[in-house]
């Protein structure tokens, strides 16, 4: 009875700790995710090169079975720059790379969307066209058969 008693504490004290630590290394990451990210933006660098750098940091950091994904890297780097505004002030300026103009994605690809069905259409009109080209040819030529059409017969 004694021993079921500990192991249930050492399980309980094990369940509490372990997502402690989880969240403390999630949030060193994502801070230093976060001063990857500015620095490199400060020193020039476009936005693509100090993105990769920041992210793959922080995915390389998190460990575990799942990785983060890129929208939840980008939430945690602007999360740290507005947390720690004193720090980072040089740094909101770049934050609207991170989360892009979502209506501006979902036009682009309604009008990709819109360019990839007119081009179905105009292919299956061709189609359309030479099939009835190819008919009309072939009634000509059961119609008149090749002997009969001598251009040069007076």
């Amino acid at each position: 009875m004694q021993r079921l008693k500990k192991k249930k504490l050492i399980l309980l004290a094990l369940g509490i700790l372990t997502p402690l630590t989880l969240t403390t290394s999630r949030v060193k990451a994502s801070a230093f995710g976060a001063e990857i990210f500015c620095t490199m933006r400060d020193g020039g660098n476009d936005h693509e090169s100090s993105w990769d750098a920041a992210y793959t940091y922080i995915k390389k950091q998190k460990g575990g079975l799942f990785k983060v994904s890129p929208k939840n890297a980008a939430a945690q780097i602007t999360e740290t720059v507005i947390r720690e505004r004193e720090k980072f002030s040089y740094c909101v300026e770049y934050l609207n790379n991170l989360h892009p103009n979502r209506k501006l994605i979902r036009d682009l690809e309604k009008q990709e969307e819109r360019k990839e069905k007119e081009a179905k259409y105009r292919e299956n009109k061709r189609k359309n066209l030479e099939k009835e080209l190819e008919e009309t040819n072939k009634e000509i030529s059961e119609e008149f058969p090749d002997e009969t059409l001598d251009r040069y017969s007076y």
